[in-house]
């Protein structure tokens, strides 16, 4: 069967996702399109195909042992000189993802990996472009703002085109019932309760 590319991630709803995905277009990121704005929660990684229903098993058990959790962007950051990338900070919510990306790489589980960098949680809107382009990323994001209820994240595949495409989406809660967070679509903004 071969290997896969495999990414997991929280997406950024409508109507943050497509803004976003536009500005990082109108910087010069060719990736732009390629790539759903999202929260990374597991980095590019390789895996067997064949692999697959027990990784999807093992994100289904995370997430129903999960709950929604209020998630706030506000400003943005960079970690350059380290990494060529702007962001948008994410100032509510990120000891969330750092909880759920802890679980997705589990050593108990199908996704063991080391990161190359500490996790740091953000959503990507520059990545190795023009040192002026990057420069006005952070500058002209610097007062964007966004809100949303995170109840859900999903398994997406790279394809051969280099198109990150979702495979599957996992809600939070033991089969919850609350609408889920799509690929680039639809938000929930019910009040939030706290992981666990």
């Amino acid at each position: 069967m071969g290997t896969v590319t495999l990414g997991v991630s929280i997406a950024v709803p409508e109507p943050y996702g497509s803004l976003l995905q536009e500005r990082r277009a109108s910087f010069g990121d060719p990736a732009a399109y390629g790539i759903p704005t999202h929260v990374t929660l597991l980095p590019p990684t390789e895996a067997e195909a064949a692999d697959l229903p027990a990784i999807e098993a093992h994100l289904a058990q995370i997430a129903a042992g999960s709950r929604p959790f209020p998630m706030r962007l506000a400003g943005t950051g960079t970690f350059r000189p380290l990494s060529p990338v702007v962001f948008v900070q994410i100032v509510e919510g990120a000891s969330a993802c750092s909880w759920l990306q802890k679980r997705v790489r589990d050593t108990s589980g199908p996704l063991v990996r080391e990161l190359q960098f500490p996790y740091h949680p953000h959503v990507t809107v520059a990545h190795d472009i023009a040192e002026q382009a990057m420069d006005r990323a952070y500058e002209e994001l610097s007062g964007y703002e966004a809100a949303w209820t995170c109840d859900s994240f999903a398994l997406y595949e790279q394809g051969p085109d280099s198109v990150w495409r979702k495979i599957n989406e996992f809600p939070f809660g033991a089969g919850g019932g609350a609408p889920a967070v799509p690929a680039q679509g639809g938000s929930s903004m019910d009040e939030p309760s706290l992981r666990p």
